[in-house]
């Protein structure tokens, strides 16, 4: 890049964002080797790093950065809402153990989770736990990261929780994906965590799996999810939009029939034994090969899954991903799915009306 060029972008970066912010939101291994806030520092970080890369630590990354709390309510709204977030881990920490209904028929649910999404596992299960009659055993596979501390924290909350460690699920990789069969699965499931969320859970599964993310919340008798554990079938809550990174129909054509729209992968359920891991092999080798990587892959083999039985939608009104601030403040839904910048209202607010329905054991 041309001398004036380089000069010109660099005070392109100071003159929309402040020294002192371009400072604070780049990598602190990649700060600018001047701190001065004269061009010529600015200059010399990004000979160092590459001008792609400049551009992406000291524009693009600030730019999203900004669109977000932009979403979320601004600065200090973000600070609240992280706030929050570590109040709920401190009230994580001390809630009394659940006592289980006596009723026990088998219902299970399984949970990827770890050090970082313990305390809100804990909440995600309390919460519907207390408005289903019989007991649920959640199933919580190991992400990489439950320690002896995690899995204390959460068995003393919920004492008939079963844990299903890393240990036991490389020897299961190993025995029933090996990687000279399945290179890019095994691959991609290391570089790229979400995946391990379809992997884990369902491979050499001996029935079906009703899978939570962490991340929401049940303030409502869940009906549907009654009747699914009397009549396990094949369901998944609907996304506010079709997000699959991937194009739809290309999807259709490498599932051999049409994908199902607006499939959200933080709750829906398979019958693991009918998985065909070749197939997936296959799909995820086309899709990387094709297109690439993409943050969206994990859901668009999910859904292409789920075209290849009968499956049925949870009720959109019902079920929701990504709640407003008024919804989050005052729950009408059965459930909520907090992505994205909903986490505003899921840490400031919802899991605090869980809270309280627990202290008055609804």
């Amino acid at each position: 890049m041309a001398e004036a060029s380089q000069e010109h972008f660099c005070r392109a970066l100071l003159r929309h964002y402040p020294k002192q912010t371009v400072l604070f939101l780049v990598k602190p291994d990649m700060a600018p080797p001047s701190a001065r806030g004269d061009i010529t520092g600015f200059r010399a970080f990004a000979r160092q790093m590459g001008f792609g890369k400049a551009a992406l630590y000291l524009y693009h990354r600030p730019k999203d950065l900004l669109r977000l709390s932009l979403a979320e309510g601004g600065p200090y709204q973000q600070w609240r809402t992280e706030q929050g977030r570590l109040a709920m881990l401190e009230a994580a920490r001390r809630l009394p153990p659940l006592h289980a209904p006596e009723a026990d028929h088998g219902a299970r649910i399984a949970f990827l989770s770890g050090a970082r999404y313990w305390s809100q596992t804990i909440f995600c299960f309390a919460s519907l736990q207390i408005h289903v009659p019989f007991r649920i055993t959640p199933l919580i596979f190991d992400d990489g990261s439950v320690d002896n501390t995690v899995r204390a924290a959460i068995s003393r909350v919920i004492p008939w929780a079963e844990f299903v460690a890393a240990s036991d699920i490389e020897q299961k990789l190993d025995r029933a994906l090996p990687e000279t069969r399945f290179p890019r699965l095994r691959a991609r499931r290391r570089e790229y965590p979400h995946l391990r969320k379809l992997i884990d859970i369902h491979l050499d599964a001996v029935g079906w799996n009703l899978v939570f993310d962490s991340d929401m919340l049940t303030f409502r008798r869940p009906d549907e999810l009654i009747a699914w554990f009397e009549e396990p079938h094949q369901l998944y809550l609907q996304d506010i939009r079709t997000s699959y990174g991937y194009p739809y129909a290309y999807l259709s054509v490498l599932a051999g029939r049409p994908v199902p729209e607006r499939v959200n992968a933080g709750l829906y359920s398979l019958f693991g034994p009918h998985i065909d891991w070749d197939a997936v092999e296959y799909w995820c080798d086309r899709q990387l090969n094709e297109y690439g990587r993409d943050f969206w892959q994990e859901q668009a083999l999910t859904a292409m899954l789920l075209a290849q039985s009968e499956t049925r939608a949870l009720p959109a009104s019902s079920y929701r991903v990504l709640p407003d601030l008024d919804e989050g403040k005052h729950p009408t839904a059965v459930l909520h799915h907090y992505v994205s910048y909903a986490k505003r209202p899921y840490f400031q607010f919802a899991w605090r009306r869980v809270l309280e329905s627990l202290a008055r054991g609804v």
